[in-house]
């Protein structure tokens, strides 16, 4: 029998402070950036989410064989460590994950001297590593718009490489911020590089030893933001995220404002309140695709008509995110279409007197972006578990603040 929760707000009315999860994209690109220094770094505010937990684990592991679970970054991440630090290793994950593409990332370490074979279907986890043996090659081409995650991969790698690493990124790029991330935690740790135009330079050089704390996680804000356009009064502290942030998912700041909600900057966060909200919005989720479930719930919630693009990279995430959401918005009596080519629209209805269950499909996104909606009327969220994967504490951070939580088992 399929675990839900029922939850509800019997005020619809929030108030206080919410001490976030930090970033597992900053924590994991800080540890893999740290083993690759050697040394003793010290990183402050790990993440608890289980894909930084996991990093952590399999970082340590003297297996020949690791299992990434169901985590990209995991994956990806470690597909460049191994192969370019020539250890021998056999890699793999869920069902799903061998489900997910990552072609792009190892040819791109081939042509490098890596040696990688599938052990499945060509293109796919799982793989086996069976070392590194340098060709003097530097310069690549790479599609980048696919997963801005297999870029990260091989420039925090490509200071290990003899001649450094020349890459010139192909078509529009993923999730940019993501590679200027990246590029920002590289050089927190003593490495520089250049990004200029299409194309990002590494030169061969070594990693030092320093100490990182991880900021809170923006991707983990956006779901307070949510909760706080939906409430009839908001008053929520948001502890740890930072005016200056490295994280792409700070847009939530622009996008909310214009959904009905106030941010104001504090030394300890941020500080949430409602305002107007206006009735239309068009986006372009390019720069930061996992806000994109938290805007569309939202939108239909509340009656806005959505427009976006830049969400094809949701295709191949924990699960067919787009195809997610057009199913769970029609028990919402929204409909999510794609208009022209990369161009989708939803339309909102009311919701009157609809019984609310939302199914996850093992995506911890779609579990926290359809929670707020609790505000307005009971909802039912099938496997809630999948909310350890990022943000382990969120239901009882939601109990904190007011809303009832139910197990149904």
């Amino acid at each position: 029998m399929t675990k839900t929760l029922t939850i509800s707000h019997p005020t619809g009315i929030l108030k206080g402070r919410i001490q976030l999860p930090a970033s597992k994209s900053e924590a994991n690109r800080a540890l893999i950036i740290a083993a690759l220094a050697g040394g003793e770094s010290k990183l402050h505010n790990l993440s608890e989410a289980n894909d930084t937990q996991l990093l952590q684990k399999l970082l340590k592991s003297d297996s020949d064989s690791i299992d990434a679970e169901d985590a990209g970054t995991v994956m990806r991440f470690l597909t460049a460590y191994y192969a370019i630090t020539g250890q021998q290793k056999t890699l793999t994950g869920t069902e799903r994950m061998c489900q997910r593409p990552i072609k792009v990332l190892v040819e791109a370490l081939q042509e490098l001297g890596a040696g990688i074979e599938y052990l499945g279907k060509e293109g796919y986890p799982p793989l086996k590593i069976s070392g590194f043996k340098g060709n003097g090659k530097k310069r690549l081409k790479v599609r980048s718009d696919i997963s801005s995650q297999y870029i990260s991969a091989l420039i925090m790698v490509a200071p290990l490489l003899p001649e450094g690493l020349e890459l010139e990124l192909e078509s529009k790029v993923s999730s940019r911020p993501y590679i200027e991330m990246t590029l920002a935690l590289m050089k927190h740790f003593g490495v520089e590089a250049i990004f200029e135009g299409n194309t990002i330079t590494v030169p061969h050089q070594k990693y030092q030893s320093a100490t990182f704390s991880v900021e809170s996680d923006w991707s983990a804000a956006s779901y307070w933001y949510s909760m706080a356009a939906l409430a009839k009064e908001a008053d929520i502290t948001l502890l740890g995220l930072r005016e200056v942030s490295h994280q792409g998912d700070k847009a939530i700041v622009d996008i909310m404002r214009r959904l009905g909600v106030h941010t104001e900057f504090k030394p300890e966060g941020v500080r949430l309140t409602k305002k107007h909200s206006e009735k239309r919005l068009s986006y372009d989720f390019s720069n930061c695709p996992d806000l994109a479930q938290t805007i569309v719930a939202l939108c239909a919630a509340i009656g806005v008509t959505l427009e976006m693009n830049g969400i094809e990279s949701l295709r191949i995430k924990e699960t067919d995110r787009i195809q997610a959401l057009q199913i769970e918005v029609l028990g919402m009596g929204a409909s999510l279409e794609e208009r022209s080519p990369g161009i989708f629209q939803m339309k909102p209805t009311l919701m009157i007197n609809r019984e609310l269950n939302f199914r996850t499909y093992q995506d911890h996104r779609m579990a926290m972006a359809f929670a707020p909606i609790a505000l307005l009327q009971p909802v039912q969220i099938q496997e809630p578990e999948v909310v350890r994967k990022s943000y382990p504490q969120f239901w009882e951070d939601l109990e904190k603040i007011g809303f009832e939580v139910m197990n149904n088992e």
